[in-house]
This record gives C-alpha cells, sequence and structure tokens, in this order.
C-alpha cells in the first residue's frame, strides 16, 4: 500500500483546468520531485493534497485512507505537513515560538490547566519545548544558540526556509510537501537544503515530496521525478530518463518549428 496515492484527481478554476486527471503514488521513505513549467499545477496539487482545495473528480488517500474533503488541519492531523511557496511565519514570534505553534494541537487538556498551569499542563509543555529543540536541532546552529530567540522577521530568507521546514516537522508529520524549499537561496544554501532534505529521508524517517525548479537539486536528491505540465502529467520516473522525454524537452522550451 503506497503512503500517498492519487486516483484520477480533476481540479478547474472556472474555465481553467489546473489539474487533469493525475494519477500519483508515493511510497514510504521515497523522495519525490514534482516538476513542470510556471502555471503546470504544483502547487495546486499540493493544495489538494493538504485539503486546502478539493478535488472536482478523483480520490485522494494516505495511508490507506481516503482523505479528498478533510479540513487542512483533519490532514496535518492525520501526518501530512507543507511548507509554501511564500514564506507563511508568524514575524513577531521568535524561531522557537514559531515551532511551539503547530504542537498546541497536541496538548489535549482543558483551558483551566492553562489557567492554572498544573503539573500536567507544564509536564506537556515542556514535551513540547523538547520537541521544538530536537526539530531545530537538525538544522545545526542555523537556527540554534542566539538565533532561537529571535523574532524571524530579523533573519536571513534561508533560515526563515529553515524556520518553516523545523515548523512542518513539528507538526509530527509522516509525509513533507516542501514546495520550492531552495528559492530565493545562493548556490551553496541551496547545497545545504539539498543535504537536509536527503537527510529528512535517511535520518528523520520522513517521505519527502518537493516542488522544485532547481534542476541540479531535484537530479541530485530524486528517487523519482513527476512532470506536469499544463495539469496533466505528461512524464514520470528515473531524473535522467525523464529530462531526455520529448514531451518533457517540449513543455520546458517550446515545440520545434519545422
Amino acid at each position: 500500500m503506497a503512503l500517498l496515492e492519487l486516483r484520477n484527481v480533476y481540479k478547474a478554476f472556472g474555465g481553467l483546468q489546473a489539474i487533469n486527471g493525475v494519477n500519483l503514488k508515493v511510497e514510504e521513505g521515497e523522495i519525490v520531485s514534482i516538476i513542470g513549467p510556471n502555471g503546470a499545477g504544483k502547487s495546486t496539487l499540493f493544495n489538494l493534497i493538504t485539503g486546502v482545495y478539493r478535488p472536482d473528480r478523483g480520490e485522494i488517500y494516505f495511508q490507506g485512507r481516503r482523505i479528498d474533503g478533510l479540513r487542512p488541519d483533519q490532514v496535518c492531523r492525520l501526518g501530512i505537513a507543507r511548507t509554501f511557496q511564500n514564506l507563511r511565519l508568524f514575524n513577531n514570534l521568535t524561531v522557537l515560538e514559531n515551532v511551539l505553534i503547530p504542537q498546541h494541537h497536541r496538548l489535549g487538556l482543558h483551558w483551566i490547566h492553562a489557567v492554572l498551569r498544573t503539573p500536567a499542563y507544564r509536564r506537556r509543555e515542556e514535551e513540547m519545548r523538547a520537541t521544538a529543540l530536537e526539530k531545530l536541532a537538525f538544522f545545526g546552529p542555523r537556527l540554534m544558540t542566539f538565533r532561537l530567540h529571535q523574532p524571524v522577521r530579523v533573519l536571513s530568507y534561508a533560515n526563515r526556509r529553515r524556520t518553516e521546514m523545523a515548523r512542518a516537522m513539528a507538526t509530527g508529520a509522516k509525509l513533507l510537501l516542501l514546495d520550492e524549499p531552495s528559492a530565493g537561496m545562493n548556490p551553496r544554501e541551496t547545497q545545504e537544503i539539498t543535504q537536509i532534505i536527503r537527510r529528512f529521508r535517511d535520518e528523520g524517517g520522513y517521505t519527502v515530496v518537493l516542488v522544485e525548479h532547481k534542476m541540479n537539486l531535484v537530479g541530485e536528491i530524486s528517487d523519482r521525478v513527476v512532470v506536469l505540465d499544463y495539469g496533466e502529467k505528461i512524464a514520470e520516473g528515473d531524473y535522467r530518463e525523464v529530462i531526455q522525454n520529448p514531451r518533457v524537452i517540449e513543455a520546458y522550451l517550446g515545440r520545434k518549428e519545422g
């Protein structure tokens, strides 16, 4: 049984067919990259998986359970977390606070415990803090030490990206959906993120699906590459095979005039 499966999924916005009959399986422990020209439907696909949009037709399964129709918070609780193409952090909160926030749904205590700061509440707080520090430590000194208590608005763009990834990890996710994780990064930072994504799988035990435009990153870490164009899956397979596919070349470079 695949960890994630999309069966013949469609989504239209008015007269625009954004996702057109996509079938996709992601096995546990895979790193799968979704590529394609701008407007191909890549971010829309993430929005469908995470419950932001509902498919017009088709079915989406996670660990054998049908999830299309669930709210984003319900999908998150099942074990799917994502980052965004445009950062969505709480800019006035610290790095640590940003990574604590997604864990509050797991407190499981009545509000009176928070008001009275009961031993049970304090114990859960300590557990949440330990989890946050564990996820932040995944990124090394980039987010630890003095940056831990800095508001994220003062961080570099790359460190804000790292904070958003740590926040996704802190939800307790099994599947991470990364929307252009290296966007805005220089070559050295891109290489660091490439190594981190590999460690997500090899050390963290996460399954990773990413949308990415940097082909050097995609080629280095992907077990499998899926190509979308105008909402359709036009190719799937090994990176070297995919980039030589005539339909993929046409999608990126345009049809050669005879």
